[in-house]
C-alpha cells in the first residue's frame, strides 16, 4: 500500500518571475498509471503539497491546464518563510517534493452550458487560471465567461502572459486595481464593485472565486443580490493544510476539513463558518 505521506521528487523544468513576489515553477510529474488512464490529471481547484527536502512543504493550487501531462505549474508568493523562500531559490534542473493532487475542485459538470463568472483577488489566481484553461479547451460547452481579477497595482497581476490567449477564446478578462495609480488606464476598485457591469443570466450562472478571505463575503453578497443562488457560488478556501488527507486537523473549518471536503466549497456550505 502506498504511503500517502511520502512525497515524490519532481524535476523543475522552468521558473518565471510573475510579479515582484510571485514566482511560477514549472515541473514534470511522474504520473501514476491511474492518472494516465484519465483525460484530465486533476480537477481545477485541487491542490498539491510542494516543498524542498529539509525545509518543509505547503499547499499550492495548480495553475496549468488539467489536460497538460508534460508540465504542471504552481505560483509561489514569497512570504519570507522557510518553505516559500526555499522554493523561490529553485532553478531549472533542481528538484522539489510533491504530494497530491488532493481535495475537491470546481463542479465542472454542473457548470457546463452555464454562464461563468470567475473572480480572483491578489495571489488567488492559480486555481482560477486552471479553471479558465479548462474552459478554453471546452469553450463550446459554456455560455458567457468572465474573469474579473483584482490586484493592488498593475505589477501584481500574475499570469499576464495568458490574458491575450484567454481573450482570443472569447473570455472577457477584466483587470482592476484597488486605488487609482498614475499610468493605469484600466478599472479601479475591488472586484465586487464591477459585478453590476457584467451581463449574465443569474438563473444559470456559476461563480468561481479565490482570493483573500475578506473578499468572499462581499462578493457573494453582490451575486446573491442579483439572484445567483448560494449553491452556485463557489470559492477556493485557504487554510493551513498539513497532511492533505484529513488526519492532522490543521485545516478544520466548522465541521469541514478543507483538504478533504474542499478546498472548493459552495457558499451555502461554508457561509456560516468562513472567516
Amino acid at each position: 500500500m502506498l504511503n500517502p505521506y511520502l512525497p515524490q521528487t519532481v524535476k523543475i523544468i522552468d521558473t518565471f518571475q510573475e510579479t515582484p513576489t510571485i514566482k511560477r515553477i514549472d515541473f514534470r510529474v511522474n504520473f501514476s498509471p491511474a492518472l494516465l488512464t484519465k483525460k484530465m490529471t486533476f480537477v481545477p481547484g485541487q491542490f498539491i503539497l510542494a516543498g524542498v527536502w529539509g525545509a518543509g512543504e505547503a499547499p499550492f493550487g495548480l495553475t496549468n491546464s488539467p489536460y497538460n501531462r508534460k508540465r504542471w505549474q504552481i505560483m509561489v508568493r514569497n512570504t519570507g518563510g522557510r518553505v516559500t523562500s526555499s522554493l523561490h531559490r529553485l532553478k531549472p534542473g533542481d528538484t522539489m517534493t510533491m504530494r497530491g493532487p488532493y481535495g475537491n475542485g470546481f463542479p465542472l459538470q454542473k457548470m457546463t452550458n452555464m454562464d461563468i463568472v470567475a473572480m480572483a483577488g491578489g495571489c488567488g489566481i492559480p486555481p482560477i487560471a486552471s479553471l479558465i484553461e479548462f474552459i478554453t479547451v471546452n469553450r463550446n460547452n459554456f455560455s458567457k465567461v468572465y474573469l474579473v481579477y483584482g490586484a493592488g497595482s498593475p505589477e501584481e497581476f500574475a499570469g499576464k502572459s495568458r490574458f491575450t490567449h484567454w481573450r482570443n477564446k472569447k473570455i472577457e478578462v477584466i483587470l482592476t486595481i484597488d486605488k487609482p495609480q498614475k499610468g493605469w488606464a484600466g478599472r479601479v476598485g475591488f472586484v465586487s464593485e464591477h459585478i453590476n457591469n457584467l451581463s449574465f443570466d443569474a438563473q444559470k450562472t456559476y461563480v468561481a472565486m479565490c482570493g483573500p478571505g475578506p473578499m468572499f463575503a462581499g462578493t457573494a453578497a453582490a451575486f446573491l443580490q442579483l439572484g445567483v443562488a448560494d449553491q452556485r457560488i463557489y470559492l477556493s478556501a485557504e487554510r493551513k493544510m498539513s497532511c492533505g488527507i484529513g488526519k492532522c486537523q490543521h485545516c478544520t473549518c466548522g465541521k469541514h476539513y478543507v483538504c478533504l471536503d474542499g478546498p472548493v466549497f459552495s457558499w451555502n456550505q461554508i457561509k456560516d463558518m468562513h472567516d
